[in-house]
C-alpha cells in the first residue's frame, strides 16, 4: 500500500490527477537517494501531469531529466534506442512531449515536481506512444585541491564516482484503445543453483497491459506468490516472465493453483487472465 507519510504533496498530485481520470499512478520508486512518484504515467488524450522528485539523503542532490526511447525485449528487459533509429511513433512520443526543469538541485527531505505535457497532434493516429524518462544523478564537483590530496605519493589511483539514477515509463494514449492477455506454462525450474518462477504471456489489443502476477491456492485468500509491476508494451505480443525466487518461496508453490494476472490494486485490480497450474 501506498504510504504518503512525510511527503503530502505526494497525496495531493495523486488524488487530483485520479479525479481527473488523466494519470494512472504506481507506487513510489527509489535509487539511492532519490524516492519518485509516481514510477509510471499513462496520459489519455493529452494533457498534463506531474512527477514528484525527493532527496531522502542528508545532502543536496543534482539531477539531469531527460527523454529516453526503450523497446521491450520478449524476455521483459528494456533496451536502450538510439534516435537515429527510432520507429514513427517513437519520434511522435518524443516530439509530443514536453517537460521542466531539465535539471534539478534537491535539498534534503523537500519534494519538488517535474512538469510534464502531451500535446499529441489531431492528425496523429490513434495509438500508444511511450517515451521514458530518466533522471540521472549529478556527481559533485571535486576540487582541484581535494584531488591532489587524494592522490598517492607515487604512481597514480583511479576514483570510481558511482551514477545513480531512474527510469520510469510515460505513456501517451490517444483515441479508444483496447488491451487484453492470457497465461499459461505457470512452472518453478531449477537452473544450478538458482530457482526461477516462469509464465508465459500473450498480449492482445492495441496497447501496453500492465499488472501484478499472482499465485493462489485453493482455500487461501491471500497470495502464495506475488510479483508486482509486470508489463507487456505493444512492441511485443508475447513476452516470459522469469523471476529468481527464494527457496521458501519455491517450497511454497506447490500442487494445484491458479495463477491470475491483475490490473495494479491502484487502479482496481482487475482481473486480467488466469490460469490453472499444478506446480
Amino acid at each position: 500500500m501506498l504510504s504518503f507519510g512525510r511527503f503530502p504533496r505526494l497525496k495531493t498530485i495523486f488524488a487530483t490527477a485520479l479525479a481527473a481520470g488523466m494519470m494512472v499512478p504506481a507506487p513510489v520508486g527509489a535509487q539511492g537517494d532519490l524516492l519518485i512518484a509516481p514510477t509510471r504515467l499513462v496520459v489519455n488524450g493529452g494533457g498534463s501531469a506531474e512527477v514528484v522528485l525527493s532527496n531522502i539523503g542528508s545532502k543536496p542532490a543534482t539531477y539531469r531529466i531527460s527523454l529516453e526511447l526503450r523497446r521491450m525485449m520478449p524476455d521483459g528487459d528494456l533496451e536502450d534506442v538510439d534516435e537515429a533509429n527510432a520507429s514513427p511513433n517513437e519520434r511522435a512520443a518524443l516530439a509530443m512531449i514536453r517537460y521542466a526543469p531539465r535539471r534539478i538541485t534537491l535539498p534534503p527531505n523537500q519534494p519538488q515536481s517535474v512538469r510534464i505535457s502531451a500535446r499529441p497532434p489531431a492528425e496523429l493516429a490513434d495509438g500508444e506512444y511511450r517515451v521514458h524518462l530518466s533522471f540521472r544523478a549529478v556527481p559533485e564537483a571535486t576540487s582541484v585541491e581535494a584531488t591532489a590530496a587524494a592522490q598517492p605519493a607515487t604512481g597514480f589511483a583511479i576514483r570510481l564516482t558511482p551514477i545513480y539514477g531512474l527510469t520510469i515509463p510515460l505513456i501517451v494514449r490517444k483515441g479508444q484503445l483496447t488491451g487484453g492477455a492470457t497465461i499459461s506454462n505457470a512452472a518453478v525450474e531449477r537452473e544450478g543453483a538458482a530457482t526461477f518462477f516462469k509464465l508465459d504471456m500473450a498480449r492482445s489489443g492495441n496497447r501496453s497491459i500492465y499488472g501484478e502476477v499472482r499465485v493462489m491456492a485453493r482455500g487461501v485468500k491471500q497470495p502464495v506468490y506475488l510479483v508486482r509491476g509486470i508489463g507487456i508494451y505493444p512492441e511485443l505480443t508475447t513476452r516470459q516472465l522469469r523471476v529468481a525466487i527464494s527457496p521458501q518461496q519455491a517450497a511454497a508453490l506447490k500442487g494445484p493453483m491458479t495463477v491470475e494476472y491483475r490490473e495494479m490494486p491502484e487502479v482496481g485490480g482487475k482481473l486480467i487472465a488466469s490460469a490453472n497450474a499444478n506446480f
